[in-house]
C-alpha cells in the first residue's frame, strides 16, 4: 500500500486498513514504513472551536504552469468536517469573480454563518457585499498570521504535497481537471486524523469476509482508495 501511495504516511495507510476491517494500531503500521528524514510538519491551532459547524474557511492558491504563467486556485472549505465544497481556477482573478465563486459554492440555503479570510485586496467592497447577501458572516484573520486560517492553510499544503507536486501543469482547462478528481478523492476516500481516521464524507468499513482488498486509482493515480470486494 505504501509503494503504490509514496506520499502516504502511518496515519493514512492506518486509515485504509481500518477501511478494510484490519483492527491493527498506527504504532504498528509505522514499525514498517520506511524511514524518512524529514523536517516536523508545521504546528496550527484550533480557531473558531465554538462555531466549527457554522465556519467555513477561503484562501487563494498560486500554481506555476510549465510555461510560467500563474494560475490561481480558489478554494471554499467547511471546517465541520473538513469538507471541499468549491474549487475554482482562474488567470485572471478579480473581486468579482471572487464574489461569484461565493454564490457558486453556495447555490441553495447553507447552514454556515461565518466566513474565515485573510487581508487578501482581492475581498474587496463587491466581495464583501455579495458575502452579506448570503446571509454570511466575515471573519478576517490578523495581518501576517496565516496560522489564523489554519484549516485552508493546511488544505492547501495538501493539496500541493499530494497533487499538485506530482504533475505538471499546462492550462487551466488541465488544472480544472486535476482538482476535480483531487476534491473528489478528498472528500470521498482521504482519511483524516481530526475526524478519526474516517474521509469528510462518511465512509464504510469493510469487514474482512467480504472479500480481497481492491486498490482504486485515484488523482491519476497518484492515490488510491481501497475496498473489500467479493471474487
Amino acid at each position: 500500500m505504501h509503494r503504490a501511495n509514496r506520499t502516504w504516511g502511518a496515519p493514512r495507510v492506518n486509515g485504509e486498513l481500518l477501511k478494510l476491517g484490519i483492527p491493527i494500531a498506527q504504532s504498528t503500521a509505522s514499525k514498517y514504513l520506511p524511514r524518512h528524514r524529514k523536517p516536523p510538519s508545521q504546528g496550527w491551532r484550533t480557531i473558531l472551536r465554538n462555531h466549527l459547524r457554522e465556519t467555513v474557511a477561503i484562501d487563494l492558491a498560486v500554481v506555476p504552469t510549465v510555461t510560467f504563467r500563474l494560475l490561481f486556485v480558489f478554494v471554499v472549505l467547511s471546517l465541520e468536517r473538513r469538507k471541499l465544497l468549491h474549487v475554482k481556477v482562474t488567470a485572471h482573478p478579480t473581486a468579482q469573480w471572487t464574489a461569484q465563486q461565493m454564490v457558486e459554492a453556495f447555490p441553495w440555503e447553507t447552514t454556515a454563518r461565518y466566513v474565515l479570510r485573510d487581508h487578501d485586496r482581492i475581498y474587496g467592497a463587491t466581495f464583501q457585499r455579495r458575502v452579506k447577501t448570503l446571509g454570511l458572516h466575515e471573519v478576517p484573520t490578523a495581518p501576517r498570521s496565516p496560522w489564523q486560517n489554519a484549516y485552508a492553510e493546511r488544505f492547501i499544503g495538501s493539496l500541493r504535497r499530494e497533487c499538485l507536486d506530482h504533475v505538471m501543469v499546462f492550462h487551466e482547462r488541465q488544472l480544472t481537471r486535476i482538482l476535480s478528481d483531487y476534491r473528489r478523492y478528498y472528500n470521498r476516500s482521504r482519511t483524516h486524523l481530526a475526524l478519526e481516521k474516517d474521509a469528510p464524507e462518511r465512509r464504510t468499513v469493510h469487514d474482512r469476509d467480504l472479500g480481497e482488498a481492491i486498490a482504486f486509482p485515484e488523482v491519476g493515480g497518484i492515490h488510491h482508495r481501497y475496498e473489500r470486494r467479493a471474487a
